[in-house]
C-alpha cells in the first residue's frame, strides 16, 4: 500500500528513524542517565529520584541480580503498580542482560501461575499487598528466588517507615502471607552495592521483555518484544513528539499501570529517553486522591485510556486545575469517545489525541498528528518506519476509501519476534510477507487516516448486517445523561443477534424510552439497540478498558 499518510505528517517528523543510533535499552538508559543526571526522572508521593540516582540503584539490583547466578535472557517476573521500586527493577533487570516479565498484581492465583510457568521466570520483584497470592502458587512455578519490597522503601527515613506502617497496619492493605527465604528488595540493593555489574554485551536480537496479553482470545501468551523491537518504538515515539516537546522539560503524568505496554513505552520508556519527568500515580483509580495529586505538579503531558479521562472530567476539582502547561493528551488502549475528547478540550484546552498499538507492536502503530485541535474518530497516521496494510479474509490487499473495509495489519521495527513458546500462534498472526494480522477491521481514507470500525471478534451480526459496537457506544455516550456505555451483541431468535447496551447513568432520571429515542434519531433501523441495562459500573481491565467479553 503506498505511504500517502507521509503528506500528512507534521512539520519535523521524518518518514523514516534510525533503528542504529542505539544498541538496546540498556544503552538508551546509560546514556540519558550521563546526560541529565540532576535532574528528575520519576516522583512518587512527593518522592522524587533524579537520573543520577536510577543509575547508581539500578546498577545496586542488576548486580544483585547477576551475584544470583542468573545467565544472560533469564527471566524476572516484576509485579508491582506505580512505585519507584517499579523503574529500579525494570533496568536492573535489563542492565544484568535478563529479560523482564511484567505481571499484572491483580492477577488471581491462577492466572500467575501460568504466566510464571509459562514465562520459566526464576526470580519475581513483588509489593508485599499482594504475596498472598504468590504464596498460594510458589512451589508449582520455577522460582527461586522472591524479593519482596513495600510500598514506601524508596522514600527517605522517616517518611519510608511512617508510609509502610500505615499501609500495613492502618489501612491494612496486606493480607497476611508467610514465604520462608525471601529477600526484602532493601537488602537485595544493599547486597548489590559491594558487587560488580559485568557488562553483558546486548543487540537489537536480544528480548527485552515477555509481554503478556490480556488472554481475551484464549490463554494469555507472551510476545517476544526485543530489543530492536523497543529502540525503534522510543525512536519513532520520540520522533513524534520531536517537533512538540522539548528533551528536559516534559512532566508526563503516568496514571495508567508501568507493567501495561502502553505506560511503559509511552511514559516509562520514551520520557525516559528525552529527560523527561514521570509522575508515578499508584492508585488512580481513587479519582479525588488523584486529582489532589495534579494539583501539586505542573505537568505537560498525560496518556491514558477514554475511561480515564472520563472519570476525571466527573471529578470534583478537576476542571480548577492549572492547565497552563499543559500540552499533550494522548488517549489509547481502547477508542476515544467523540463526547469525551470533547469535553476533554473543553475543559482542559488541550485536545484528546487518539493513538492505536498493541502488546505485539511494542506498542505503537498509529498516532494522530499533535497539530490536531479537534477529535477526527481516526486511530491516526501510520508512525515513521511502518507499513500498514488492508486485507480482506482471503489476504488479499484492499485500496483506500471507506468503502474498503478489511483487517487492519502492521508491518514495522517495532513487530514482535512471535509469541514465546507458541510458534503454532505466531504463525496465525503473521502473513508470509511479514505483517502482523491486528484482529481490528478498519479502512484508510484518501488522506492516509486509520479508522477502526471495530475488532472482528466483537462485531454484531443482525440478520446478516455488520453493527460495530464502537459505533454505537459513540452514539448513546453523546446522550447528556449517560456517564459510561459499552455495547455487545446477544442471542436473537429472529435476527440471530440484537444489539444489547448496558449503560452507567450520570443521571438517575434517564429512561429506556428516553435513551431509545435519542438512538431512533442518530441509527439505522438494524443497528438499534433491542436491549437496555442500567448498571452502577461496567467490568474493565486494570488499565480501564471495558470488557464486553464480560457482558457477553
Amino acid at each position: 500500500m503506498e505511504k500517502i499518510w507521509l503528506n500528512e505528517y507534521p512539520a519535523g517528523v521524518p518518514a523514516e528513524v534510525d533503528l542504529n543510533e542505539f544498541s538496546s535499552i540498556k544503552d538508551i538508559l546509560e546514556k540519558s542517565c550521563r546526560r541529565f543526571a540532576d535532574l528528575p526522572a520519576y516522583s512518587n508521593m512527593g518522592v522524587t529520584l533524579r537520573y543520577r540516582d536510577i543509575d547508581r540503584l539500578s546498577r545496586d539490583f542488576g548486580a544483585y541480580l547477576q551475584g544470583l547466578g542468573l545467565g544472560k535472557g533469564e527471566r524476572v517476573a516484576i509485579m508491582m503498580p506505580n512505585v519507584l521500586q517499579y523503574p529500579v527493577a525494570l533496568f536492573g533487570t535489563l542492565r544484568a542482560g535478563l529479560t523482564v516479565v511484567n505481571v499484572n498484581p491483580l492477577y488471581t492465583p491462577r492466572e500467575l501461575e501460568h504466566q510464571l510457568n509459562d514465562s520459566g521466570s526464576t526470580v519475581i520483584v513483588i509489593i508485599e499487598n499482594f504475596a498472598h497470592t504468590l504464596q498460594e502458587v510458589l512451589a508449582r512455578t520455577p522460582v527461586k528466588t522472591v524479593v519482596t519490597t513495600e510500598l514506601g522503601d524508596l522514600f527517605s527515613f522517616p517518611k519510608r517507615l511512617l508510609v509502610n506502617f500505615v499501609v500495613k497496619r492502618v489501612k491494612k492493605m496486606v493480607p497476611a502471607w508467610t514465604m520462608p527465604g525471601t529477600v526484602p528488595f532493601r537488602q537485595a540493593l544493599s547486597q548489590g552495592v559491594g558487587q560488580t555489574l559485568t557488562d553483558v554485551p546486548l543487540n537489537h536480537d536480544d528480548i527485552a521483555f515477555l509481554q503478556y496479553t490480556g488472554g481475551t482470545t484464549g490463554v494469555s501468551k507472551g510476545a517476544m518484544l526485543t530489543h530492536g523491537n523497543m529502540v525503534a518504538n522510543l525512536q519513532q515515539a520520540s520522533a513524534w513528539l520531536s517537533p512538540f516537546s522539548k528533551p528536559a522539560e516534559e512532566t508526563i503524568i503516568t496514571a495508567l499501570p508501568l507493567y501495561h505496554i502502553f505506560s511503559m513505552t509511552a511514559n516509562c520508556l520514551t520520557f525516559m529517553k528525552v529527560g523527561g519527568h514521570n509522575i508515578l500515580i499508584t492508585n488512580p483509580r481513587d479519582m479525588p486522591g488523584f486529582v489532589k495529586e495534579l494539583g501539586n505538579v505542573k505537568f505537560t503531558v498525560m496518556t491514558g485510556v477514554n475511561t480515564l479521562f472520563n472519570g476525571l472530567l466527573h471529578t470534583p476539582g478537576f476542571e480548577k486545575l492549572d492547565f497552563s502547561t499543559f500540552k499533550i493528551a494522548l488517549g489509547g488502549g481502547m477508542a476515544v469517545q467523540r463526547a469525551v475528547a470533547e469535553q476533554w478540550r473543553k475543559v482542559t484546552g488541550v485536545p484528546l489525541i487518539e493513538a492505536y498499538g498493541l502488546t505485539e507492536t511494542s506498542p505503537a502503530a498509529c498516532i494522530n498528528p499533535l497539530t490536531l485541535t479537534e477529535y477526527n474518530g481516526n486511530i491516526g497516521l501510520p508512525i515513521s518506519s511502518t507499513e500498514l496494510s488492508i486485507r480482506d479474509d482471503e489476504g488479499r490487499e484492499l485500496g483506500f476509501g471507506e468503502d474498503q473495509v478489511g483487517e487492519i495489519c502492521i508491518r514495522g521495527p517495532q513487530v514482535m519476534r512471535g509469541y514465546w513458546n507458541r510458534p503454532e500462534e505466531t504463525a496465525q498472526v503473521m502473513t508470509e510477507d511479514g505483517y502482523l494480522r491486528t484482529g481490528d477491521v478498519g479502512y484508510v481514507n484518501q488522506r492516509g487516516y486509520v479508522r477502526i470500525v471495530d475488532r472482528k471478534k466483537d462485531m454484531i451480526l443482525v440478520s446478516g448486517f455488520n453493527v460495530y459496537p464502537n459505533e454505537i457506544e459513540d452514539v448513546v455516550a453523546h446522550h447528556p445523561m449517560v456517564r459510561e456505555v459499552a455495547a455487545v451483541g446477544i442471542p436473537d431468535e429472529k435476527s440471530g443477534e440484537a444489539v444489547k447496551i448496558v449503560v452507567v447513568r450520570k443521571d438517575e432520571a434517564l429512561t429506556v424510552e428516553m435513551l431509545l429515542e435519542h438512538c431512533r434519531r442518530e441509527l439505522t433501523g438494524y443497528k438499534l439497540p433491542r436491549h437496555v441495562e442500567f448498571r452502577t459500573e461496567l467490568p474493565k481491565s486494570n488499565v480501564g478498558k471495558i470488557l464486553r467479553r464480560l457482558l457477553r
